[in-house]
């Protein structure tokens, strides 16, 4: 057993209880830390622990822990301003927190934990009955190949705006309807124009029609007609002498 003075607790051993995680499970641990560090690297120096690398320590020399992620401010001093945690299914336990959440939750920086979706509310739990304060909690799910990270928890002094609502299951995009099809419009076309009618022939006159025309004759004309003198020539004269 290992008496740590700087922060008071006791600890059975430095490293994780968790010491054997999954293949499966640890692959998707190291890959959330190396997200998480191109994350913080905006702000901080960033020096990652993952799997059983211990490079970055913090703490008293005599007992030094090595969590996930450690924060440094962008100087030369190199202060160390904050850790991150990240725990799997496996790992979010009472045994856990015991050794480590505490000891980080004392050391006199800010403290992330991140945990997957579906331990928040143990993660939470344990975090009230051991009196752990942590700066912010943050959920993590896998959608496919990418991991989304959901704020679920800030403490007052955290500079980082965090949305305390429960995350909410990834929504799944709906597959887009197909169109009905549509009833197809007749189109009207324009007639075409009409073509002139042949003009109506004139019908031949009747025998009554030739009869009444006839009548319709003035009589002068008739009369002037049969009236009209008889030129005479010289060959009717000479007939007539003889």
């Amino acid at each position: 057993m290992i008496y740590s003075a700087g922060f008071g607790v006791f600890s059975e051993v430095l490293l994780s209880p968790i010491l054997v995680r999954p293949v499966r499970e640890q692959l998707e641990h190291d890959r959330v830390i190396r997200l998480l560090q191109a994350k913080y690297k905006r702000k901080f120096e960033v020096a990652i622990n993952p799997g059983n690398e211990q490079s970055m320590p913090v703490g008293p020399p005599q007992a030094p822990w090595y969590p996930d992620l450690v924060l440094m401010a962008n100087e030369r001093s190199k202060k160390v301003v904050g850790v991150v945690e990240v725990e799997t299914a496996e790992s979010v336990n009472h045994l856990e927190a015991m050794s480590q959440w505490v000891a980080f939750g004392k050391l006199k920086v800010e403290f992330h934990l991140y945990v997957p979706v579906t331990g928040v509310d143990s993660a939470r739990r344990l975090c009230t009955d051991l009196q752990i304060p942590t700066t912010e909690i943050w959920a993590y799910t896998s959608i496919g190949d990418q991991i989304r990270f959901t704020p679920v928890q800030r403490a007052p002094g955290s500079s980082t705006p965090v949305d305390t609502r429960e995350p909410r299951p990834a929504r799944v995009a709906a597959e887009p309807r197909a169109r009905e099809p549509q009833p197809v419009r007749a189109v009207k076309t324009a007639a075409p124009p009409a073509r002139p009618k042949p003009a109506a022939r004139r019908a031949a006159p009747t025998p009554a029609a030739k009869g009444r025309a006839a009548k319709a004759r003035p009589a002068a004309s008739r009369r002037g007609a049969a009236k009209a003198p008889v030129r005479k020539t010289a060959s009717s004269r000479a007939q007539k002498r003889r």
